[in-house]
């Protein structure tokens, strides 16, 4: 029957009006291609600061790419790769290169060797870039943490003892609660990519969280009290460390990204670790952390109201650091602390040094609010 095949005017893609209508971007209904081109423009777009200018020759900017085989950050390395290609096809040379880096926070040898199984199948999908994995235990060695806080002796000392793996668990287990633990994981993990980025001689680090996971990260940060540091924990630019974060999805949802990486061809399935949904996270309080619990919110909240993931982050993104204080890096996050808001005690719950306590006199490890609520409760 002529025209038996042609879709009605309603189920085509609103952008190129001649594919079936088969996904949404926020409230418009497009066709897998159309999808894609979206979520590849708007992760490019965020990359400007790296294309190719000019015709003279010039060395490639290094930058660190931590690697979780998540969705994110699958499919980031996915369209990375595709600009680089793209770099090379017009120009013959490309204005970045990545150093991929997997952090690995199992600490069963089972698990690393299927850690180390995958990490094969991502350099074999994509050759291009320059690998290399380690254990979250190697953050044991940095000189850049006073282990006095965290009842460690100095990493010098502390070579010829237990495993690192044993020292790495022994330490998690002895945090207060599983909010802290998974606090001070994500620290350690955190100061471990910067120390690799400037070994490594990269200028930035390009993290893949979402819009999702920057809302997410907003409130938690806020709820542990380091609402201080958000204007590096969710906007673009150089960081405290002196490395610069960059979040080139921050303009995406998370459930946009999986989708896509179900798109690329051949499919991302087989690379990706999928987590169960938040929704199942434990009844306990005990195993409940707060990170879980915005998780859960924002996942639900990004189904039906996307709207207001985004105005999180936007909003948020506005912060600035404060200017023209004194300030000490925190022994354990290694961020500026204000003078005299150090500790538990320290915070006086106001905005400006004159409504907070003053530090006391004498040699203490000085530590923010939010690492102190983490190693002391």
């Amino acid at each position: 029957m002529a025209g038996a095949d042609v879709a009605p005017p309603d189920s085509l893609c609103k952008r190129c009006n001649e594919e079936n209508a088969v996904q949404s971007i926020r409230s418009e209904r497009v066709c897998d291609k159309c999808f894609s081109q979206y979520v590849t423009t708007k992760a490019i777009k965020r990359m400007e600061t790296y294309r190719v200018r000019g015709s003279t020759a010039k060395a490639a900017r290094k930058l660190l790419f931590p690697l979780s085989f998540g969705p994110s950050s699958a499919s980031l390395l996915h369209i990375l790769d595709q600009h680089l290609q793209g770099q090379y096809d017009r120009m013959n040379r490309a204005a970045y290169e990545l150093i991929v880096l997997h952090v690995d926070l199992h600490l069963d040898a089972a698990d690393r060797k299927d850690s180390s199984e995958l990490l094969e199948k991502y350099k074999s999908r994509f050759p291009r870039h320059t690998y290399s994995s380690l254990g979250l235990e190697q953050a044991l060695l940095l000189d850049g943490i006073d282990w006095k806080a965290l009842d460690m002796p100095e990493p010098p000392q502390d070579i010829s003892q237990k495993p690192g793996t044993e020292r790495l668990q022994q330490l998690i287990g002895s945090m207060p609660s599983a909010t802290s633990r998974t606090d001070v994981i994500t620290t350690l993990l955190i100061r471990l990519l910067v120390d690799i980025a400037k070994r490594n001689g990269c200028e930035s680090i390009l993290f893949a969280d979402s819009t999702t996971r920057l809302a997410e990260k907003t409130l938690t940060e806020s709820a542990k009290g380091r609402g201080f540091s958000l204007p590096w924990q969710v906007s673009d630019g150089m960081s405290p460390y002196g490395v610069g974060f960059n979040y080139p999805l921050r303009d995406l949802l998370k459930k946009e990204l999986v989708t896509f990486s179900s798109l690329t061809v051949p499919p991302l399935a087989d690379f990706i670790i999928f987590h169960g949904p938040s929704s199942q996270i434990s009844a306990s309080s005990k195993l409940t952390t707060i990170d879980d619990l915005m998780a859960q919110y924002f996942e639900s909240v990004e189904e039906n109201y996307p709207s207001i993931v985004a105005n999180v982050v936007r909003t948020s993104s506005k912060l600035q650091p404060l200017t023209g204080e004194e300030t000490t890096a925190c022994g354990l996050c290694g961020l500026p602390v204000a003078e005299g808001t150090d500790g538990i005690y320290g915070w006086g719950g106001g905005q400006n040094s004159a409504s907070r306590a003053a530090k006391q006199d004498g040699s203490h490890v000085v530590l923010c609010y939010g690492c102190s609520r983490s190693l002391y409760g």
